[in-house]
C-alpha cells in the first residue's frame, strides 16, 4: 500500500487546528506561544511534503523547513525573553493582565 498524500496532510491539519484552539483559547502567554509552535510545525511538514510530491527530485521545500525551523527557534527565544521581563514587573503571564504595564 502507497502511502498518499492525505495520510500526511490529515496529521498536519490536526496539528494545526489544535494549535490554532489553544492560541485562541488560552490566556496564558507561554501556553499561547507553544501553540504557535505547533502550527509552525505543522507548515513545516507541508513544506516537506508538498516538495517531496511536487518537485521529487528538488530540496526546496526542505530547505525553506530548515529555514523555518530557524526562525522559530529565534522567534521562541526573543518570546520567552520578553516573557520574562513582563513576569518580573507583573508577576504574572495572563494576557489579561497586561493592562497594568500601562505607563
Amino acid at each position: 500500500m502507497e502511502i498518499t498524500l492525505i495520510f500526511w496532510l490529515v496529521p498536519s491539519l490536526i496539528m494545526f487546528c489544535c494549535g490554532v484552539y489553544g492560541f485562541i483559547t488560552r490566556r496564558n502567554m507561554i501556553a499561547m506561544l507553544i501553540s504557535l509552535e505547533l502550527m509552525l510545525n505543522s507548515v513545516d511538514i507541508n513544506f516537506a511534503l508538498f516538495n517531496r510530491y511536487l518537485f521529487p527530485g528538488q530540496m526546496e521545500g526542505m530547505f525553506f523547513s530548515l529555514f523555518a525551523i530557524a526562525l522559530a527557534a529565534a522567534e521562541t527565544a526573543l518570546a520567552i525573553a520578553i516573557i520574562l521581563n513582563i513576569f518580573r514587573k507583573v508577576k504574572n503571564v495572563d494576557v489579561q493582565g497586561l493592562d497594568t504595564m500601562k505607563f
